[in-house]
């Protein structure tokens, strides 16, 4: 009893410490310093800018002394992208990890559910670090994208999550055949979601599956079987791209940096266990609630290694900490009484709405 007070008092005093840091980096000065200059003069942003928030571990608040500053947000279409000939999806800077949405495009990774990303509807209001009108209204209107897909999305990348954390800590100890399985479970949520998108029924779209290798290094492998027509070049490059990611993550087990790699495996064992918590909230209460200020104390004990034994891999008292967490996801699951779908004929009035605005004021 006396060890576990102890080790309570420390989390508290870590979260505590890790709070004060926050404080002291004041995030609307920081943007508008000369590495930002892009917000402003970038004509695809400026006042286009609906709002622009934190992202990562400062918007969930498990940042510690090396974490850097995302910034993510979501701008106003062009005239010319709704009536004319050009595209806008996305403006990245990755010299500061800041991401702006295309309006239209946010709108459907909205209704995916995709957790990375309907995490920017449930930021703290001093998280905002840019906020127009509209940009509240979008904030303010983000129950019309909540439905059950929460459970397939979040619990898909909680499995991709999980998927990588267990192959770190086995290595390339796992047989081949074994390893195929590991990659098929972390990518089906990427084929799943491609298949609600653009498959216009069960015959279409594209199934991972796996069989006997003609390959002789191989015991098997992961196929594909794809019926599709007529699929946007964008999406299928993007769906490529993701497989691509998967294995070659697979591909890079065994080049270890022990301290590195340790304090990777620590991080993503407690962003698997905040996915689980966000998760259940949504399915409990229809709210998003991106920073975890009532969960740091366990979030920051897992990041900081307090859940990893000496052999480098994760303790049991994690994974039974994670089975309660996935008994919770499915209770809630089964009572959750949020809709199948989401409420499309919502959405689609409101983007119309906001859509004629930005041509009306150009």
């Amino acid at each position: 009893m006396f060890f576990q007070e102890n080790k309570r008092r420390l989390r508290q005093l870590r979260v505590r410490r890790l709070e004060t840091v926050v404080s002291v980096i004041d995030f609307k000065a920081l943007i508008n310093t000369s590495e930002y200059d892009f917000l402003r003069a970038n004509e695809r942003l400026g006042d286009r800018i609906m709002f622009l928030g934190l992202s990562g571990s400062y918007a969930y608040g498990t940042n510690n002394e090396s974490s850097d500053v995302d910034f993510r947000g979501v701008a106003l279409m062009a005239p010319s992208d709704l009536l004319g000939m050009t595209e806008f999806e996305q403006y990245v800077d990755d010299k500061t990890d800041t991401v702006v949405y295309g309006f239209n495009k946010l709108v459907r990774l909205f209704l995916e559910c995709n957790p990375n990303i309907i995490e920017m509807l449930g930021l703290d209001e001093e998280q905002y670090i840019i906020k127009y009108p509209l940009g509240q209204e979008l904030i303010d209107n983000r129950g019309m994208f909540l439905s059950k897909r929460v459970i397939k999305s979040f619990r898909g990348y909680a499995d991709q999550q999980l998927r990588r954390l267990r192959n770190a800590a086995t290595g390339d100890a796992l047989p081949q055949s074994d390893r195929e399985e590991h990659i098929l479970r972390s990518i089906m949520s990427v084929a799943d979601t491609f298949n609600r998108r653009y498959a216009g029924n069960e015959q279409e779209g594209i199934r991972l599956f796996i069989d006997r290798s003609d390959n002789p290094e191989f015991e098997t492998e992961i196929f594909v079987d794809a019926n599709c027509k007529r699929i946007p070049l964008r999406g299928y490059t993007n769906l490529c791209g993701a497989l691509r990611t998967a294995l070659r993550d697979y591909d890079n087990v065994g080049k270890r940096n022990k301290r590195k790699d340790d304090n990777r495996l620590n991080k993503g064992a407690m962003h698997l266990i905040r996915l689980f918590k966000m998760a259940i909230e949504i399915l409990e209460n229809g709210e998003i609630r991106t920073r975890r200020k009532d969960d740091l104390p366990l979030l920051m004990a897992i990041r900081n290694g307090d859940y990893m034994q000496a052999d480098g891999t994760l303790s049991p008292s994690f994974y039974e900490l994670l089975e309660e967490h996935e008994r919770k996801l499915d209770e809630a699951a089964a009572k959750t009484s949020l809709p199948d779908h989401p409420d499309v004929e919502r959405v689609e009035k409101f983007v119309e709405r906001i859509n004629r605005y930005a041509v009306q004021v150009n």
